[in-house]
């Protein structure tokens, strides 16, 4: 069923581009791109005892209203759908299918535009349309989880009990989707320090929200890419790595000025890869972490700031290394005349690693 159902619905798809440039009206809409794919879920249209047209429905103290089309089972009505030309949005702005669904017994409505189709149940408020969608269909867009949704408002597939057990579910992973993305679009002040307050133990400021906020945005952008890289590779079956978004580059927060410029120098690098080189004896490069500030280059354990291993002092006409072998809070700054003098400090460093492990 599944596979029939996807093959007609792209055929609709199909006739509906090829069409609608000469479909003027919400009318022809209605006829060349409704009607089938209400034929295609298994209706029969041209019985009116099943598929109405223009149902009349007296709403309040308007007598004539008519819904475009109210659907039959059993001689209960369990689908009305409000059509739109293919022109506008399918949504339920100011549409007349909030009126029409407080005086039906339905428990589903649908509003149309003929490529869209969206349907809506009462999940806030009995017997009151909620104002969002449950759940929607795209032609252009054909998943197969939307195709098992459909089959259930299907003639031979039609479940009251189980669209209604799914239909919550729907609504709301689709809401907390939606906010989802937003968070990884523009990170709220209260994702950020949810996130940060787990690894940052100094107060954050308004500065530092700030700048954590950029830093959210770019850690999410980055995490997305490597796993959307990860999965092509896969279903590719290749070795080679397929080249991802260059990873944007950040400025670490300053412990002394927040906001304030960074530039990390050539020695800062040389001499972190020094350093680096002596810890990889007993330690992966994984667990090596950098972060430039203002005073310093700092080298941590696991990019934990509780972890210093070492601090490069690289910003005056001097030069000096702290080392933290007698604790975190101890540092000690030795002056050095050139960065090969950092290998003489070897037995500091793994020194300092093993007060961590």
């Amino acid at each position: 069923m599944e596979t029939d159902l996807k093959l007609k619905l792209e055929q609709l798809h199909e006739r509906v581009d090829a069409l609608k440039d000469q479909i003027n009206t919400e009318e022809a809409t209605k006829n060349a791109f409704v009607m089938p794919f209400i034929q295609i879920i298994g209706y029969d249209i041209f019985n009116p005892t099943e598929v109405i047209p223009e149902f009349i429905c007296d709403i309040g103290t308007k007598k004539g209203e008519k819904i475009d089309y109210v659907i039959k089972k059993d001689g209960e009505p369990i689908l009305i759908i409000e059509c739109k030309h293919w022109k506008e949005k399918a949504d339920a702005h100011n549409s007349q299918l909030h009126r029409y669904y407080h005086v039906s017994k339905s428990r589903f409505g649908v509003l149309t535009n003929g490529h869209q189709y969206n349907f809506y149940a009462d999940l806030e408020k009995p017997n009151i349309m909620d104002e969002k969608p449950f759940f929607t269909l795209d032609l252009s867009n054909l998943k197969d989880s939307s195709l098992k949704i459909l089959e259930k408002f299907s003639k031979n597939g039609y479940n009251l009990e189980g669209i209604l057990d799914s239909a919550e579910s729907l609504k709301y992973i689709k809401a907390i989707r939606n906010e989802f993305e937003k968070e990884i679009k523009e990170p709220s002040d209260e994702m950020v320090r949810m996130l940060v307050n787990r690894f940052f133990d100094k107060p954050i400021t308004a500065s530092r929200l700030a700048t954590f906020k950029e830093y959210t945005r770019k850690a999410f952008s980055n995490s997305i890419n490597e796993s959307i890289n990860f999965r092509l590779k896969n279903a590719l079956n290749i070795n080679e790595t397929i080249p991802s978004k260059t990873t944007e580059e950040i400025t670490p927060i300053d412990d002394t000025k927040d906001n304030a410029k960074i530039i990390t120098t050539e020695e800062e690098v040389e001499g972190s890869q020094i350093v680096k080189a002596i810890l990889r004896e007993i330690l992966p490069a994984s667990r090596i972490a950098f972060r430039d500030t203002l005073s310093y280059f700092g080298i941590l354990l696991d990019d934990n700031n509780r972890k210093p291993l070492c601090r490069l002092h690289f910003n005056s006409s001097n030069k000096y290394i702290e080392l933290f072998h007698n604790g975190k809070d101890n540092g000690e700054k030795k002056l050095i005349a050139s960065l090969e003098e950092i290998y003489s400090y070897k037995a500091e460093l793994l020194s300092t690693l093993k007060n961590y492990e």
